[in-house]
């Protein structure tokens, strides 16, 4: 009688968090009401002693420290405004091409992605320098719109990402490992994009014409390489110092992000836009978003031990043994999860709520747990893009010009989440694209 209790509660609070997620209170709320709550209805006190133990292992966890220092990377590099500068110059070079323009910025989000990482900081930056130019040019507005969100959240696979780091801790792995397991899978989205764009542009060309060759003949080939190599070396050089360092195993993940955080504080000073002001700005950005990460770890600790100490695992794990197919089929039906999830709560949530629930179960099953980091990482991309509350389609709403409305940005996009889910489908079937160059190099 007794588990038949503590499985109602956990049902229940399952419930409840749901419930307050959709009447609009905060994430980190909702955890720590309903893991109080129903924590403290089936177990009482024992709850508020074990968890100091756990807030302690929190934030003296180590790993952690690399959260900050990649956070005031990206936010330095946006702030060095080089994006500006990059963006102009892939322009020119790939917009003689039908659609040239649109795979210009798939290039830029690679490259952003693997320096700075922060979605909002990237997409507020294509969407201020890149859509009024494409919508001028000709380019269809829901092209224009999807293209731009798409390129914007390439930085959630590609390393340094924090859903990565994030995802080392709960499936106890190692950053490298993740790191260097996600180069293939990034760099495969990205080629999917491109191979797309180039079809599209082929079909439709219409929708994606490529730039005037008045304004490609009005700067130099000698003009351009210069400005070229002037804005590619120093995001390049910055990539492979922290990635190099991690994946050749010269730094932890904590040094390498040190050595990135100074090298952006250079980048900047040289770029001639480093004062006093753009500092301030950055270090108190960073404090915001460092703080709001640690705040929904915390809480969701709370959330985590009350569900476990309520035998909430004991009803997934009998959930997946009535599922027909086997290991497949309960890999996808975390997957379908994982998105349904995408459409209402972020990713950090989602991270700590569906993955520590289902994980133990599948690593049962003999699941590769680098394979299904990856596997995750590429689903918790689509959270971004799909409506109604896709944060990438906020960030673009919020700059684009006002003859974008909000259905152009929607429609824009739902290419690009097939394209992801083409991607999952792929990474799934071929499971070495993400597992071959951990073991190149013996991880």
């Amino acid at each position: 009688m007794r588990v038949f209790e503590m499985h109602t509660y956990a049902l229940m609070m399952l419930g409840g968090f749901f419930v307050m997620l959709m009447i609009g209170i905060p994430v980190a709320v909702s955890l720590a009401v309903t893991g109080f709550l129903f924590g403290w209805l089936g177990f009482g006190d024992t709850l508020f002693n074990l968890l100091p133990a756990r807030f302690y292992g929190v934030v003296g966890g180590y790993q952690w420290m690399a959260i900050p220092l990649f956070v005031f990377m990206g936010v330095m590099l946006e702030k060095s405004r080089l994006a500006d500068d990059l963006l102009d110059v892939m322009g020119h070079l790939a917009g003689g091409l039908k659609g040239g323009m649109a795979i210009g910025i798939v290039l830029f989000g690679v490259l952003m992605g693997a320096t700075t990482g922060i979605v909002g900081a990237t997409i507020i930056t294509l969407g201020l320098l890149t859509l009024p130019t494409l919508i001028r040019r000709g380019y269809d507005k829901s092209v224009a719109c999807g293209v731009i969100c798409a390129s914007g959240t390439l930085g959630q696979i590609i390393p340094p990402s924090l859903i990565l780091i994030l995802l080392s801790d709960i499936m106890q792995l190692s950053v490298g490992t993740l790191f260097a397991a996600a180069v293939g899978p990034g760099v495969l989205l990205a080629g999917v994009y491109i191979v797309y764009l180039l079809v599209m542009g082929w079909l439709r060309p219409a929708s994606m014409p490529p730039l005037p060759a008045a304004e490609r003949d009005a700067v130099s080939r000698r003009e351009l390489g210069v400005r070229f190599f002037k804005v590619l070396v120093p995001p390049v050089m910055l990539v492979v110092a922290v990635l190099g360092s991690i994946v050749g195993g010269v730094a932890a993940p904590t040094e390498a992000a040190s050595m990135g955080a100074v090298g952006a504080v250079l980048i900047t000073a040289l770029s001639g836009r480093l004062d006093w002001k753009t500092l301030k700005a950055t270090a108190l950005d960073t404090s915001k978003i460092t703080a709001l990460m640690m705040f929904i770890l915390m809480t969701a600790q709370v959330f985590a031990l009350s569900f476990r100490g309520l035998h909430g695992e004991e009803l997934i794990a009998a959930m997946f043994d009535k599922l027909p197919g086997g290991v497949n089929t309960a890999i996808w039906f975390l997957m379908a999860i994982i998105f349904v999830l995408g459409f209402f709560v972020e990713w950090i949530e989602i991270s700590y709520i569906a993955v520590p629930l289902f994980l133990p179960i599948l690593i049962n099953l003999g699941v590769d747990p680098v394979w299904l980091a990856m596997l995750i990482t590429i689903n918790l991309q689509s959270s971004f893009l799909t409506p109604p509350f896709g944060w990438a389609l906020f960030y673009l709403k919020g700059v684009a010009p006002p003859s974008v409305n909000i259905k152009d940005i929607y429609k824009g996009v739902l290419p690009f989440i097939l394209l992801q889910g083409i991607t999952l489908l792929l990474v799934f079937q071929f499971p070495s694209i993400a597992t071959w160059l951990p073991k190149a190099i013996g991880w």
